[in-house]
């Protein structure tokens, strides 16, 4: 007999009130939203450990994925943020030692901020934890699986995204 997860009894709690209900889109559903509840609490922890803020690892994790140099007006579109709030950001982290300024090299108007070693080694470790997790729980599926599941979850969130409701984020 295959193990019950607690969605299961959740389901057949609502079968008898909801008898139209697809066990199967309810189960699915139920699932991704518990999912996602355990990995935000492993996120939250990891940034605990780090003792960094959600704010802060947001803005290392976009400063990382440009290579580790971006310019403050180049973070604020990453986040969504107008440039002026990402400079009291940047003025946070700078004096915790995770980014540094420097003046441009095409153009002395312009500033670009670097991760530093102890920036990009706080981050990692940070990422790390939350990778470490999802890979154990995607872990129990094989290749062919996760490559399925993958797949899968792509149709459902481009249904999301055509809807008009879902978000495309970089």
């Amino acid at each position: 007999m295959e193990r019950r997860d607690w969605t299961d009894g959740h389901v057949e709690r609502w079968i008898p009130v909801l008898p139209e209900l697809d066990p199967y889109v309810e189960g699915a559903v139920i699932r991704m939203q518990r999912l996602t509840v355990h990995l935000q609490r492993v996120r939250e922890q990891a940034l605990v450990d780090f003792a960094l803020e959600r704010h802060e690892y947001d803005t290392l994790h976009k400063l990382a994925g440009r290579g580790g140099r971006a310019t403050p007006s180049e973070l604020a579109g990453d986040l969504g943020l107008a440039p002026a709030s990402v400079t009291g950001r940047l003025d946070a982290l700078e004096r915790r030692g995770f980014v540094r300024r420097t003046p441009s090299t095409t153009d002395r108007r312009r500033v670009d901020v670097e991760l530093t070693e102890s920036g990009r080694a706080t981050w990692l470790g940070a990422m790390d934890a939350l990778g470490h997790e999802e890979d154990r729980l995607i872990g129990v599926l094989d290749k062919d699986e996760r490559r399925l599941l993958n797949d899968m979850l792509r149709r459902v969130m481009l249904a999301a995204e055509d809807s008009g409701t879902g978000r495309r984020e970089s």
